[in-house]
C-alpha cells in the first residue's frame, strides 16, 4: 500500500534551520509531482512547496520563498524540504503529499 512517512521535525529557535524528509513507498514515485503542505493550529492546511517529476520545476508559497528549498531523490523515493531562516509563524504540522495520498505529518515548532 502507499506510504508517505515524514521525519525531521522538531523544536528550533527563530532563525534556525530544519530539514524535513519524506520516504515514499507503494507507488512509482518518479512519475508524480510531490508537495509539502502545512497546518498551523486553528488554521486551514496550506500549500508550501511542490516539485515536478524530474525536479525541473519547483513552486513555493510566497511566505517561504527564499527560505525553503524542496528537492527530491528519485533513486531513493524521497522528497525533502530544507527550511532556513525559520520564523514563529512557520510553526505547523508539515505534511508530505503525492497527488492522491498524504503522510501523517511531522511537527515543526519555532520558538525561543
Amino acid at each position: 500500500q502507499v506510504q508517505l512517512v515524514e521525519s525531521g521535525g522538531g523544536l528550533v529557535q527563530p532563525g534556525g534551520s530544519l530539514r524535513l524528509s519524506c520516504a515514499a513507498s507503494g507507488f512509482t514515485f518518479r512519475f508524480y509531482v510531490m508537495s509539502w503542505y502545512r497546518q498551523a493550529p486553528g488554521k486551514e492546511r496550506e500549500f508550501v512547496a511542490s516539485i515536478t517529476q524530474s525536479s525541473g520545476r519547483t513552486n513555493y508559497t510566497d511566505s517561504v520563498k527564499g527560505r525553503f528549498t524542496i528537492s527530491r531523490n528519485n533513486a531513493k523515493d524521497t522528497v525533502s524540504l530544507q527550511m532556513n531562516g525559520l520564523k514563529p509563524e512557520d510553526t505547523a504540522v508539515y505534511y508530505c503529499k503525492s497527488p492522491d495520498y498524504w503522510g501523517q505529518g511531522t511537527q515543526v515548532t519555532v520558538s525561543s
